[in-house]
């Protein structure tokens, strides 16, 4: 029987010495049938294995109602056709800057800070996931035949928290579920991460981006002796709206991996290959250095300055990668697939047909709820992704008064009798002018990406205080939600919302346009795409109902990649939903962004 194991400072496959060569690649951030490409670039770099997070909160979206687990299955089988192994890091918690960190905001809702800790409730439910999870992993063990050679306990938990009996508690679980292979922890490599992250019995891993000699010095101090291995090599970083561009020498990269290597340790690349935020699953994190600051929302891409770039592109980072992995090949290397090729020119999409942000509430939004006396957040509502809104009366007669939203996450365009009268943040939470009544009230709250790392994992999304006028709360608070599930059904939106000609600019709602794809390409399909929003403020886009995620205007991303496999031959159809304030009416198709330089900018790790 094929098995891999730990042999005192080394892994063995079949009682014979490997060294894990892996890269990290998401099955949930890459278009399915892409897949096989992306893979195949990692086996062209040099890599023997690929590693993935599995996102709880992607699958299980409301208590015991599961979508597409299989997809973990579907990514392993393709994985081991090309001859890779793999490593799963199933969780609960995979930080990933991924909504929550992965987990469903129904179940940080219900725990809030017990979350992450060896809660009763808390424990159910993650052995209730995994139990719907396991199997996916178990049937393609190495000794069953498949491709899993590794599980990895919980994730970063040093950075977290302490509580080693929660994480015998996830070891357990996962022993009981059928997985035999090794386990093992990964924190960063320092004395109180390893101290907080690692337990007895399961292997210790370290994740950095440079200085690996001190690193695993750093990891013999806890663990004297096993394999050794960077479970996540840094080779790039991701981005958050509004801030510039995050880049890394090459030369660097392929010298910081080189270092690793000659440590004699494993090493998994982390990104190999990014792709993309696809729904609105993008999360965010706290700025400062104990991550309580402000909101820094990830952008739509993550391309991770990775050697295999957004769009399935060998970069500079790649070439300089696969010349030192190539000393650690049993042969040569295979050559890179065919590099994907884009449309032959650029198409402008009119917008054509509209309908107001209201109009689409009315047709795809939850019922309204209340009155409530504090008005419901997003996990009270049980609203994962999208806008709610809240309306609220100021009685009257009074005069005017200051009107504050106090607990605001993330964003609210505030009207006042219908009339657009701000937008309103977290730290900008009161209105220019004051409001008097009696005056209708309605807050259209957007949540930008729930955090995923540091002590506010899991903070509530919406109006999380209250709404004032002056010093005094209003109650009687009306909620209703637009999620973006409710977008899942491109037969149901065209149906039910009351499309209208468009005239102009500016206004919020739901907008659609059509396009023949012979307008971009001249065969019958395309690998890729690139789309663009010019003056247009923040919101959402759909292609052929598949959504590309969140645009925008802040920062230097404006770009959204659109998957080959997406687009159609003949017509195809664009949605485009904006919460703030619309451009011109349309939309720029074209190649997309340029293959990378290679040139140096901000370091990373």
């Amino acid at each position: 029987m094929t098995g891999f194991s730990v042999v005192d400072d080394h892994f063995a496959l079949d009682g014979r010495p490997v060294r894990l060569l892996s890269g990290a690649m998401h099955y949930f951030r890459v278009h399915e049938a892409q897949w096989g490409h992306r893979l195949s670039m990692l086996r062209a770099m040099g890599l023997n294995c690929v590693e993935t997070y599995v996102p709880w909160n992607f699958h299980e979206r409301s208590p015991g109602v599961f979508h597409d687990v299989g997809a973990l299955g579907r990514f392993l089988d393709a994985a081991h056709a090309l001859g890779l192994m793999a490593v799963v890091r199933p969780g609960p918690y995979i930080c990933a800057e991924w909504e929550n960190g992965g987990l469903p905001s129904w179940v940080t809702g219900r725990f809030g800070r017990r979350v992450r800790t060896r809660d009763a409730g808390y424990t159910a439910a993650v052995e209730r996931w995994f139990g719907e999870l396991l199997p996916q992993v178990v049937g393609r063990q190495i000794t069953a035949g498949g491709p899993v050679v590794m599980v990895q306990v919980e994730n970063e938990y040093g950075s977290y928290g302490s509580d080693q009996a929660h994480l015998r508690e996830l070891a357990g679980l996962l022993r009981r579920g059928g997985v035999s292979v090794p386990l093992f922890t990964s924190d960063g490599p320092e004395d109180h991460m390893l101290t907080g992250g690692s337990v007895p019995g399961v292997l210790a891993t370290v994740n950095f981006g440079s200085g690996a000699r001190e690193a695993f010095r750093v990891l013999r101090r806890h663990r004297p002796k096993g394999p050794l291995m960077c479970a996540e090599f840094w080779c790039g970083w991701f981005e958050h709206w509004g801030a510039g561009p995050v880049a890394r020498d090459p030369a660097d990269v392929a010298g910081a991996l080189r270092e690793i290597l000659e440590c004699g340790a494993s090493v998994n690349v982390y990104m190999a290959h990014g792709g993309t935020n696809f729904g609105g699953w993008a999360g965010a994190n706290r700025s400062g250095p104990l991550h309580e600051g402000p909101l820094a929302a990830t952008v739509t891409s993550y391309d991770y300055d990775a050697p295999v770039d957004e769009y399935g592109r060998a970069t500079p980072a790649f070439w300089a990668m696969r010349e030192v992995l190539a000393g650690y090949a049993d042969g040569p290397l295979p050559d890179p697939p065919p590099s994907p090729a884009g449309p032959a020119r650029s198409v402008r999409v009119a917008l054509t047909e509209g309908a107001s942000l209201a109009a689409t509430l009315e047709a795809l939004g939850d019922p309204e709820g209340g009155p409530y006396g504090v008005p419901p957040t997003f996990e009270e509502l049980g609203v994962d992704r999208g806008v709610v809104r809240y309306r609220v009366a100021v009685p009257g007669p009074r005069q005017p008064y200051p009107l504050t939203v106090a607990g605001l996450r993330d964003r609210a365009v505030v009207y006042v009798d219908g009339v657009r009268a701000g937008v309103l943040t977290e730290e900008d939470r009161t209105l220019p002018e004051p409001v008097a009544g009696p005056a209708e009230v309605e807050l259209w709250v957007d949540a930008l990406g729930r955090v995923n790392y540091g002590p506010r994992l899991g903070e509530a999304k919406g109006v999380t205080g209250g709404v004032l006028h002056e010093r005094q709360y209003l109650y009687g608070v009306r909620a209703r939600a637009l999620r973006l599930d409710a977008f899942e059904e491109p037969g149901a939106v065209a149906a039910r919302v009351p499309f209208g000609e468009v005239s102009g600019p500016g206004g919020t709602g739901l907008f659609r346009g059509f396009f023949e794809l012979a307008d971009l390409v001249d065969g019958p399909e395309t690998g890729h795409a690139g789309l663009e929003l010019p003056g247009w403020t923040n919101g959402f886009v759909w292609v052929n109902g598949f959504c590309l995620g969140r645009y925008r205007s802040v920062g230097r991303r404006r770009t959204l990649y659109v998957p080959g496999p997406v687009l159609r031959e003949g017509t195809n159809e664009v949605w485009v939903l904006e919460l703030e304030g619309a451009g011109a009416p349309w939309v720029e198709l074209g190649p997309g962004a340029p293959v990378r330089t290679g040139a140096p900018g901000t370091g990373a790790g």
